[in-house]
């Protein structure tokens, strides 16, 4: 289970690729535990610090779950929720990609486009257009998350400032990594586009290559963050929790997966089209 030298991508990225391909092709199966860190890093060799990094991102995708004082285990997959990274891979492997993404700052969907990224880069995938689409909250104007918590509840330029920063971090290195593709020509068509509305997000939304959707609420919890110096209780919707529900185009018009699509997308285009401003990170 060594991890492989000539691969370019961290160790903590292969494991986690290690571990995903387990629990998806059900060498772990629902429910199950994971072997411990201390025991994930001899089988791997590397540090407890690589295997905490690679089951954080696997935390993220909502595919596994850890249970304190009891350790990591495989999420109930009774729930439908799904990771997305591997799907978002799969539709690498198409000739055109399309990704439509509405939600609070793309930071997760920064983190499942490395894999696909690198792989094009190493000449793996060779997709010849690569289009994406950021619907994103209009953080310069109050919303109702995020926001001040505590003893005096309500806007704060300051809140919105720092999740603003995270969000433009993010559509910033999406827009950069896929740009940098068509300028290497290893694709033919790149655009990354960001337009901003003046709605809060309560929820995550991508839609892949029209043929795939994947859906998850904003659980908003109350809890501290460090603005400058200060530690500020703030009204926040936390991505990291969002259980993800899939959808896909199944054969016939009038199948719920392939009219759950239709309407998302028009729903995406309508905002898009409308309210959508557009922002360049």
């Amino acid at each position: 289970m060594e991890l492989d030298p000539n691969d370019t991508r961290p160790p903590y990225r292969q494991v986690a690729t290690a571990l995903r391909a387990g629990i998806l092709t059900q060498k772990f199966t629902a429910g199950e535990k994971l072997p411990s860190q201390q025991e994930l890093a001899t089988q791997y060799g590397v540090a407890r610090m690589t295997i905490q990094q690679a089951l954080k991102v696997l935390r993220d995708e909502g595919l596994i779950v850890s249970r304190v004082g009891s350790g990591v285990y495989v999420r109930d997959r009774a729930d439908q929720a799904v990771g997305l990274r591997p799907h978002i891979e799969k539709a690498f492997e198409r000739t055109r990609v399309t990704i439509d993404f509405a939600g609070l700052t793309g930071e997760t969907l920064l983190g499942a486009l490395e894999e696909p990224i690198e792989r094009i880069r190493r000449g793996r995938l060779t997709p010849e257009s690569v289009t994406i689409r950021l619907l994103l909250p209009d953080l310069s104007q109050p919303l109702a998350v995020p926001s001040r918590a505590g003893s005096k509840p309500g806007d704060d330029p300051a809140v919105r400032a720092r999740v603003a920063e995270i969000a433009h971090r993010s559509a910033g290195a999406i827009a950069e990594s896929i740009r940098e593709l068509g300028e290497l020509g290893l694709v033919q068509k790149t655009e990354v586009e960001t337009r901003v509305i003046p709605l809060s997000m309560m929820f995550k939304m991508y839609l892949i290559n029209d043929e795939e959707l994947f859906f998850g609420f904003y659980p908003v919890v109350e809890r501290e963050v460090k603005i400058g110096s200060k530690d500020v209780s703030i009204f926040d919707a936390v991505g990291k929790d969002t259980v993800l529900f899939h959808h896909s185009v199944t054969d016939g018009d009038r199948a719920t997966g392939s009219q759950y699509i239709e309407q998302a997308r028009r729903w995406f285009d309508s905002l898009w089209g409308t309210l959508g401003r557009t922002y360049e990170p």
